[in-house]
Order: C-alpha cells, then structure tokens, then sequence
C-alpha cells in the first residue's frame, strides 16, 4: 500500500442512481485498502464540517442545471459546495463547476470543440456545421443556413446537453421538417459513418474506446421523407439493432479511430477545461476517414470500461502527488510519461492555444461555425503540452457489447 495515500480524505456526491449505475461503493472500498477515507458529502450540512477534504469527486450536473433555472434550492446547494471550493484552493475538484457549466450547453462544447481542432490543425478532422436556433423557424433562419453551406440532413438536438431529454434527437431531412424544431435547439449537419460510435471515456491521463452501434448512412442533400425522432441513449446501447442502426449500406471508409488524434483531442479537451472525467462522441466520416467529434459529455456512465475503479483512483493518487512532490506517485510511472497535473481551476494552456469559449450565444438567434465538411482500445496521455513519445499502453480488451445497457 502507498504510505503517502493513508489517512487522505475524498469526499464525493453522486446521486442515488449514478452510485448504483456505477457500483460505486466498490469504488470506496478500494480507496479503502489504500488507507484513504472515503465521506458521501450531504449538501443539506456545512462542507466545513465534513471537512477537511483532499479531493471531491461530484456529478452535480442536475442541480447546477437546476440552480441556473432559479431553483433556490438547487442555487443554495450548488454555492454551498462553490463557497467550499473558494474557501479551500488546495481541494482537488473534479471537475471545476465553470467547466461543466460548458460542457452542458452544447453549444458552448462545440465551439469550444471547432477552437481545439482549429489549433490542432490535423486534417484528419473535421468539424460538423453547427446552428444554435434561439427562435422559430423563418425565412431568415433559412437563408442563413443556405449562406454558410449546411446540408441537409442535419441533427437536431437539444442545447442543454444533459438529462432525459437531451437524448432526444431528430434527423431532418427537408426545409419542411425545420418547422416542427422547437427552439432553443442545435442543429447539427450529419455525416455518414457507416453505423459506428466510438465512445471516448477519459479518466485523468488514461482514456478507452469502446464502440457503439450508431446511426445508419443516409443520402446526402434534402430528400422527400418525414424527419425521423430517435432516443441516442437507445440507439448507441450495446444490444441495440433496428433499421436505424443498420449496417446494409456500408460504404467507403470503415475504420477505428487514430490513437494519436484521440490523444491528443483528449489532451486539449483536458487543457482547456481543466477537466478529468469525460466522455467523447466520435465519429469516422465514410468518405474521408477523418475524425468528427459530434458530442462532449461530463462525467459519463464508463460502461465498457472495465479498468475505471483503478484508473480513477491512480489519477487521483497522480494529482495528489502533483500537488506535493514529496509524496511517491501512487503507481509507478514509465520512464518519460507526464505525470497528470490537472488542478482545480482550469490548466493554463499554450500561448495562442484554445482556451476561449467564446461569447455566449444567448443573444443571437444563431451562431454557425464549422469546416465542412479500437474497439476496446486503452491509452495513456499526458496533460503536458509536450506529448511523450512513449506513452504507456493498456492491453486491455473491452468489448462494447458485454457493455452495461443501463
């Protein structure tokens, strides 16, 4: 057992559904046998008096997104956990509350999104056109879309990008499906990927893909057929099989994600946000093989991720020891591997990198942006600047459909 780890604290929240999903008593025990005390925060209570903590580990997605509708409630549990965090700037956050208030509003991650693939300039990757609409569909809205060259069919989705409804979608297919869009929505152009999801599940500096079934090809252009309503949850499970997700017209490129541009959106992702716990949604397009990131959620559900417990626990064994260099790292790392050094208020990233998130959209009635158009695969990456050439490799297998479905 590492010494240096005996006797830490981490408290985390976690509501009642996300521990049973993830099993994360199994979690506390293990950060148990390693000598570290594990507290369930009760936000009804003072934080000071559960206090002290090295590191809080939260999904407070729900109440933020209630704290920002005036729920005062929510607003008073949310501050109280803020107010805790400003008070102790040596508690380790993951993530920082700013940061998952981007990573709710879709449009915010997208532009975030097209910023870092901008920097990295890598044409294995293209951004799909994007369209905020803050009201009904006009005339207006239609020449704009037809002025910055989106395509039909474009995805619908909701612009808060948690809970039930954000699973909610819709394929639109003509200018006359745009009319049952109610706003505030994304528009989103589709791009064919033969069916295939790779979901992206980084913890700290260590990441896997697991593949997913997805939506199938379909023509390009406007096409006479009603828009088609789908739940995304339903659709990218393991077990799922319909018409929409078939694979009979496969066609072009068919092939895993790059490691190497993997890694390095992780790493930007993470410099940008100061982030720990995400989750990527990547597609290849079919007639290019480059890379699109069509999604960005916080703190996901790591089904498929066999290695999560131990992953989480040395990336908080890392960041602990970022913080006090006396301390001997929790797992040996490989000669010449970064040591991850995610804090809690955002990583400072490189002179004329994408920190930026942009102005909020709220006052526009659109923004548009965008370029045109391993299955089971374990990576580490590291969140310096300077990626190390010998990364460490997980040889580890997930197979995607013996997947939780939850």
């Amino acid at each position: 057992m590492q010494t240096f780890l005996k006797g830490r604290r981490v408290g985390y929240w976690l509501s009642e559904k996300k521990m049973k999903k993830l099993n994360f008593q199994a979690f506390a025990d293990l950060c148990r046998k390693r000598g570290i005390e594990v507290v369930q925060l009760d936000l009804s209570q003072p934080l000071e008096e559960q206090g002290p903590l090295d590191v809080i580990i939260h999904k407070l997605t729900d109440l933020i997104l209630e704290a920002d509708q005036n729920d005062s409630q929510a607003v008073l549990l949310v501050q109280r956990v803020q107010d805790y965090i400003d008070a102790h700037p040596e508690t380790i956050v993951l993530d920082p509350l700013p940061a998952i208030r981007t990573l709710l509003d879709r449009c915010k991650s997208y532009q975030l999104i097209h910023r870092i693939e901008s920097c990295m300039q890598d044409e294995r990757i293209c951004s799909p056109p994007f369209m905020v609409l803050n009201t009904e569909c006009s005339p207006d809205v239609l020449e704009q879309i037809r002025r910055q060259g989106l395509t039909f069919p474009f995805i619908c989705k909701t612009r808060v990008a948690h809970g039930t409804n954000s699973h909610e979608m819709a394929i639109i297919f003509s200018e006359e499906d745009l009319k049952d869009v109610k706003p505030p929505c994304v528009i989103q152009s589709f791009i064919n990927h033969n069916a295939v999801l790779y979901k992206v599940f980084v913890v700290g500096d260590s990441y896997t893909v697991v593949e997913r079934p997805s939506l199938k090809n379909f023509p390009a252009g406007p096409a006479d057929r009603k828009a088609i309503f789908f739940n995304s949850h339903n659709v990218s499970k393991p077990e799922s099989s319909s018409d929409l997700t078939s694979r009979e017209n496969v066609e072009g490129v068919s092939q895993p994600p790059n490691d190497d541009v993997i890694r390095e959106l992780s790493r930007s992702l993470r410099e940008a946000l100061g982030v720990s716990l995400f989750g990527i949604d990547v597609i290849i397009n079919n007639q290019t093989g480059q890379h699109a990131v069509i999604d960005i959620n916080a703190f996901p559900g790591y089904e498929g991720v066999p290695e999560f417990f131990n992953d989480l626990l040395n990336h908080i064994s890392s960041v602990l020891q970022s913080h006090n260099p006396d301390f001997a790292p929790a797992s040996e790392q490989p000669k010449g591997l970064p040591v991850s050094t995610t804090v809690p208020n955002a990583v400072p990233p490189a002179p004329g990198c994408c920190s930026m998130l942009g102005k909020d959209a709220s006052g526009s009635p659109w923004i548009v942006e965008g370029d045109g158009g391993l299955k089971g695969s374990r990576q580490r990456l590291g969140c310096n600047s300077a990626m190390s050439p010998n990364f460490q490799q997980h040889c580890v297998s997930t197979i995607a459909t013996k997947a939780s479905s939850q």
